[in-house]
């Protein structure tokens, strides 16, 4: 065939090149039939788009892990740098980002390549991140035959570079100089790209022909080389963060390479930049790289504790978190792992339970990670369990994550007018309901605001929590800022607030509001109460309406950015203001019985109905949801004080039986037995012999001897029984005669005897001889030899008493 014109040329030509475009894609390095070909590794194939939902999930980036394979590292610190690989792609939170793991050494013979691509760029997801679980292995392997033992930093950075920018320099790896002619032209990507590079040397390219014809000129063209490349990274809008470990590093090529790819960052915060990191041996480049990893996708990491298994490995995640992946190293595939939530709750390693969905990675490789969207914040358990022979090495748990917070923004007045000063407070809550209350977790939150609308240029200004107005209170988690809305403002208006903290990014959903055309009509403004409730309980407020206009406006009540879970009902749901007034309206706002504790997040909004359902006014519900309180905790103070009651009548009936029992007490009265005056024989009470306040006795009358006085234990109808009463008077009842009363030191006819009992306590004359009714009394002394007058009062006696007995009242006084 015969072509007769230049376009039918033409289209044959587009037809081959359309036709050698799939081929040339699928040619890789070294592929069979190509010997020796220095083409660009195949890429995987293109990624299917996640479902964009940017408001649920933290946002993805593309990254790529490079890994220095040259011969300056051993066996041991290769696999180490794999492992930390591994947790990279592992440990990823969002399922939307990509990543790619290249290893790099150097081109010196026929049939090598200086780079080789273990995993092409692969969707993060639940079978990406298996497959990436498996390549990532292929690090650990190295193929002398292929590559080369040199170190070439800049076919390293150019591999990366084109992998995560989709652009290719040639037909293979090539070692062209880049595109990039400067950093002017550098934008911003929408979706970050970010190398992180691994090595424990220094640029070594002396033996790579391509660099030069001789050793000194190849080191320092490939100085150049590198330079070119990190321009070209720069323009491409990619982050460089180099890794070095051990003591051969070229700290000045680290720094040139972090400084010299793309310097844009995924926030304010500071180091969220890219930087150079150099650790000390390769033991430690797992952690440091996790830690790096974390700063470049604005993360956070959590290091857990580590142990040899059979063990249990604890990392706590914070509750501000949304998004997070528990990374364990296990180095061995043998071990297994279980995981259990704050709650001691079994987990599963995929689907959703009690509010979170799971997804595990890695079970049968020597890195395994489980990433959880909406964890339950707290102590995290991990246990891990390894058969004999595979439990000899320290298992590792860390938890990467981060805290996309959704924003319940109130705008006042909810549709200002073109040139008004308007009010704006945000605050936070996270997917999971959690309000943010504790100031403490968002330590170092900027927070900004953006404002958009038809007829001027968007506006940006800040928010604070310092307790200066606008702000009402420092420290209580609620952002307040003021802007004046351009006077050219017309139409409707897109508010979109920011957030930046380490860790902590913010939905950006937008607040949509209409910018009002004169003087409203209605005007409102709404109060919630502040009260801690349990579920069950309601909430009071008040609405007060003005309407300047002649017809009643029907006002609606409803609930905005409720917590999941929450089940609140406001009532009533419809007021109306009537015309030409103002008006205070009370409503509440029932929780239900099955809301979760916590704070409550949401507003209580007012919209009027005849106003095209214009919001007039919004307030946030300030209300903790509490446990109800338990039977002890609703009773303790009644309990606590009915017993102390309890024990202070219990304390006085016990003072009163006491001093009772010492009124009666006959210790230390002595019994003397006497006839006609003349003394026979004494018995003193012993302690315990008069039990009640009696004592039993005889008079004993032996054959030619004098009468004699004997205790007679147990009374009996023989006895004489003498007692003191609770008043503490003394009573004696003779042998079968009558009781009588008896007074100390004076002579009581018992039989053919006289009977005195002098010491012990004399009967009081007034009160009752406890010793809030006693009184002190004068020293008296006596005559001694006979009765007398026992004196006055009821005080001690110091000395001779009035009937001769030694000290009688130093006995009480000392009892």
């Amino acid at each position: 065939m015969q072509w007769t014109n230049k376009g039918g040329a033409l289209l044959l030509a587009g037809a081959l090149l359309a036709l050698a475009g799939p081929l040339a894609a699928t040619t890789a390095s070294g592929a069979p039939g190509v010997p020796g070909a220095r083409a660009v590794p195949r890429t995987a194939p293109a990624a299917p788009a996640a479902p964009p939902d940017p408001a649920e999930g933290p946002d993805p980036i593309d990254f790529a892990v490079v890994v220095d394979q040259s011969a300056s590292l051993s066996d041991k610190d290769l696999a180490r740098e794999t492992e930390a690989a591994a947790l990279l792609v592992q440990g990823e939170i969002s399922e939307r980002s990509r990543a790619a793991v290249i290893g790099f050494g150097s081109s010196e013979k026929r049939g090598q390549a200086p780079v080789r691509e273990v995993c092409q760029l692969t969707v993060a997801d639940a079978a990406g991140r298996e497959r990436l679980s498996d390549c990532v292995q292929e690090l650990g392997r190295r193929d002398t035959a292929r590559m080369g033992p040199g170190t070439d930093f800049p076919a390293a950075v150019r591999q990366a570079v084109t992998r995560l920018t989709g652009a290719a320099t040639g037909p293979g790896t090539g070692t062209g100089t880049g595109t990039g002619t400067g950093t002017g032209g550098a934008k911003k990507p929408g979706t970050p790209k970010v190398v992180f590079l691994l090595t424990d040397g220094k640029l070594d390219v002396a033996d790579s022909p391509e660099y030069g014809t001789d050793r000194e000129s190849r080191q320092a063209n490939g100085a150049k080389r590198l330079a070119e490349e990190l321009t070209r990274a720069r323009a491409a809008g990619v982050q460089i963060w180099p890794l070095g470990f051990g003591g051969e590093l070229d700290r000045a090529s680290l720094t040139e390479m972090a400084e010299g790819g793309y310097r844009g960052a995924c926030s304010e915060i500071p180091g969220s930049a890219p930087r150079m990191r150099v650790v000390g041996t390769s033991a430690e480049i797992d952690k440091a790289l996790q830690e790096t990893f974390a700063a470049a996708r604005c993360a956070r990491i959590a290091h857990g504790t580590a142990g040899k298994p059979p063990a249990d490995l604890t990392v706590t995640i914070p509750p501000i978190a949304t998004d997070g992946s528990l990374t364990v190293a296990k180095h061995d595939p043998k071990v297994q792992v279980t995981y259990y939530d704050p709650a001691g709750r079994k987990v599963p390693v995929r689907g959703e339970f009690d509010g979170s969905s799971f997804e595990v990675s890695g079970e049968n490789g020597p890195v395994e990670a489980l990433r959880v969207k909406n964890p339950l914040p707290g102590r995290w358990r991990v246990h891990i369990e390894a058969p004999p022979g595979h439990g000899d090495r320290e298992v590792a748990v860390r938890a990467i994550w981060q805290g996309r917070l959704r924003s319940a923004v109130v705008l006042d007045p909810a549709s200002p007018r073109a040139g008004e000063q308007v009010k704006v407070e945000v605050q936070m809550q996270t997917r999971r309901g959690v309000v943010i209350t504790d100031p403490h977790q968002l330590a170092g939150l900027s927070v900004a605001a953006d404002l958009s609308g038809e007829g001027f240029e968007p506006v940006s200004f800040r928010l604070t929590d310092d307790g200066k107005a606008p702000d009402a209170k420092a420290g209580d988690v609620r952002f307040t800022g003021t802007l004046t809305v351009p006077a050219g403002a017309t139409g409707a208006l897109e508010l979109v607030t920011r957030m930046e903290a380490p860790g902590i990014t913010s939905d950006r959903r937008p607040l949509h509001a209409v910018v009002g055309t004169g003087a409203p009509l209605v005007t409102a403004a709404l109060t919630v109460d502040g009260a801690a409730v349990h579920p069950g309980a309601t909430v009071h407020g008040t609405l007060d309406v003005t309407n300047n206009d002649s017809a009643p406006h029907t006002l609606r009540l409803g609930l905005a950015d409720q917590t999941p879970g929450a089940e609140l009902a406001v009532a009533p749901a419809t007021v109306t203001a009537p015309p030409n007034g103002s008006t205070r309206i009370p409503f509440t706002v029932t929780v239900g019985g099955n809301t979760p504790f916590g704070a409550l997040g949401g507003q209580v909004t007012v919209v009027d109905t005849a106003d095209g359902d214009r919001t007039l006014r919004g307030a946030f519900l300030n209300v903790q949801v509490v446990e109800p309180p338990t039977w002890w905790e609703r009773w303790w103070k009644a309990v606590v004080g009915g017993a102390l009651v309890v024990l202070l009548v219990g304390t006085f009936v016990g003072i009163r039986l006491f001093f009772r029992r010492r009124r009666r007490d006959l210790t230390g009265v002595t019994l003397e037995l006497c006839q006609e005056g003349r003394p026979l024989d004494s018995l003193t009470v012993r302690r315990g012999q008069s039990p009640g306040g009696t004592y039993a006795f005889a008079v004993d009358e032996p054959y030619g001897a004098p009468a004699t006085l004997r205790r007679v234990p147990g009374g009996g109808s023989s006895a004489h029984v003498l007692r003191r009463n609770g008043a503490g008077e003394l009573l004696l009842r003779p042998r079968g005669g009558a009781q009588v009363p008896v007074r100390t030191g004076e002579p009581a006819g018992i039989g053919d005897h006289e009977l005195v009992v002098r010491g012990g306590r004399p009967a009081p004359t007034r009160g009752r001889g406890t010793p809030w009714s006693r009184r002190p009394r004068r020293t008296g002394s006596g005559a001694g030899g006979g009765a007398g007058d026992t004196g006055t009062g009821s005080g001690p006696v110091t000395g001779a008493g009035p009937d001769g007995s030694p000290d009688a009242g130093a006995y009480d006084v000392n009892f």
